[in-house]
């Protein structure tokens, strides 16, 4: 599944992870930390929608 940032585009793909940010391949979204901020607007998780 993928999730994109509705402020910017950014993109979290459950696949991919975010390893820059510490966020290992696989994790599912709902497993990312409540405080997780796009790496590019710095936005909450609130603001992501499912992409599919």
């Amino acid at each position: 599944m993928k999730y994109v940032c509705d402020v910017c585009g950014w993109i979290y793909d459950e696949q991919i992870g975010y390893p820059e940010g510490g966020i290992e391949p696989g994790t599912k979204w709902e497993d990312v930390a409540q405080d997780f901020e796009c790496p590019l607007c710095f936005v909450g998780k609130e603001q992501f929608s499912e992409v599919g």
